[in-house]
């Protein structure tokens, strides 16, 4: 019934090197879970007090104490503050382990008063079928997953029982009303000590399994957030893909596995960086550098582009390498025209902040290239090789020489088309030309100067 957030980590946590952000992650979880704790103990509460309107009483009410609904509106009170404050902030350990104790208090405290609400022997209550709701309260503290408050719960409860057997046994000096007539005790108000013993029994034992089940499972959770974080912090290091492609991998990925396919390669460098930075603080390249690439990124991801490298100032983004497409080039000429005009904003910002401009390039080609990881066993990468990445790469800085802005080759302009892409302009300009580092002249399509 009580959630909340205790103040400090579980013990378990306490003893292993679990990074803070993990803590977090694991504590938001058993908050998360104390809230769902509390819910489920007013469900109960409020299916106790239903229980107690609608069945038949036997007693006269003018003439009887009926401890039952002050028994049943402590407990709701105590349920409905305990639950709000869970959501205001949580409580702090101690609070959860003297709620274990109230819980079981309450709960014992209503089966006893039934004798007296039904004006009976007090080993009339040791028949009550109530007794089943204290498995109901171990259970719950089970979704914590942490052990103590189970065993706690369950020890408390084998306690209690303990207790309420022994007032029915001693309450009366002349009557102890134990028997070892099993017929006498299910048909009267006697006391059968050996099915006392093993409604004991019961409890620890369930209390025992629970505790180890959720011993159990809470390094199973710990490692569940471990991977889970772990696979948050790929996505920034890695492209969302080809972090999912790592994570989801049903064998282990090992160097030399890849795959052939037809894709784009779409490269972008801002020209004369290196000069640039040779004049600028080092933090100031590096804030430079984080905005640039802020823009570029979220433009290429947009289209569907997965980037495979950054190389200082130059960006190196894929299209239906790690994941198949039938629209790569169609994707990637779009994002060309995303990325000019990012550059354009860009440029005019700095402009407006008396900032120097600077002038990006983009390239893209396309053709056949082979995805996969490389490196040996202690250090993988995944990539691609072929000669559209060779081709992207010296397109790009081809654009130096014929003064333009964004170059791609004719084949990979008419591949794109035929895949959907329609161009914000008709290119007006083509070049037939020689490119650094290629054998015979390109004709390449001007994407924009």
């Amino acid at each position: 019934m009580l959630m909340g957030r205790e103040s400090g980590a579980a013990s378990d946590l306490d003893r292993q090197p679990v990074p803070a952000r993990i803590r977090d992650a694991i504590e938001r979880q058993q908050a998360a879970s104390e809230r769902l704790i509390g819910w489920a103990q007013l469900a109960v509460v409020v299916t106790f007090g239903i229980l107690y309107t609608v069945s038949p009483k036997t007693f006269v009410a003018e003439r009887t104490f009926a401890p039952v609904p002050w028994v049943l509106a402590a407990y709701l009170g105590f349920t409905l503050v305990s639950l709000g404050q869970s959501y205001r902030g949580g409580l702090p350990r101690w609070f959860l382990t003297l709620s274990v104790a109230i819980d079981m208090a309450l709960l014992f405290g209503l089966i006893w008063s039934f004798h007296l609400q039904y004006m009976q022997p007090p080993a009339f209550y040791l028949k009550a079928p109530t007794l089943l709701y204290v498995f109901i309260f171990i259970a719950l503290r089970a979704l914590r997953f942490d052990a103590r408050y189970v065993i706690l719960a369950g020890l408390a409860a084998a306690l209690g029982w303990s207790m309420l057997v022994a007032f029915a046994v001693f309450s009366d000096p002349a009557d102890n009303m134990i028997t070892r007539d099993y017929v006498r005790y299910m048909t009267s108000a006697s006391v059968l000590l050996g099915a006392e013993f093993d409604k004991i029994v019961s409890i620890l034992l369930v209390t025992a399994i629970l505790a180890v089940a959720i011993t159990r499972a809470r390094r199973t959770l710990i490692q569940s957030v471990r991977e889970s974080a772990a696979a948050r912090d790929l996505s920034r290091f890695f492209a969302p893909e080809v972090a999912a492609r790592i994570t989801q991998a049903e064998q282990q990925i090992r160097a030399g596995e890849g795959d052939i396919r037809e894709a784009a390669i779409l490269n972008c460098d801002i020209r004369g960086f290196t000069a640039l930075a040779k004049r600028l603080p080092p933090s100031d390249v590096m804030k430079l550098l984080a905005d640039y690439e802020a823009r570029m990124v979220a433009a290429i991801q947009r289209h569907g582009g997965c980037i495979d490298k950054f190389m200082g100032d130059g960006i190196m983004a894929t299209f239906g390498a790690v994941l198949r497409t039938e629209t790569f080039a169609a994707d990637a000429f779009r994002a060309i025209d995303a990325l000019v005009i990012a550059a354009d904003e860009w440029a005019a910002e700095r402009r407006r902040a008396g900032a120097e401009p600077l002038a990006i390039h983009f390239a893209v080609a396309v053709g056949a290239i082979v995805f996969g990881a490389v490196g040996d066993e202690t250090r993988l990468e995944y990539t691609v090789i072929g000669d559209a990445v060779n081709l992207a790469a010296k397109i790009e800085k081809h654009n130096k020489v014929a003064g333009t802005r964004a170059l791609t080759t004719a084949d990979a302009y008419a591949t794109a088309v035929r895949q959907g892409y329609v161009a914000p302009a008709p290119p007006s300009h083509r070049l037939h030309e020689k490119v650094e580092g290629v054998a015979q002249a390109l004709d390449l399509t001007v994407l924009a100067r």
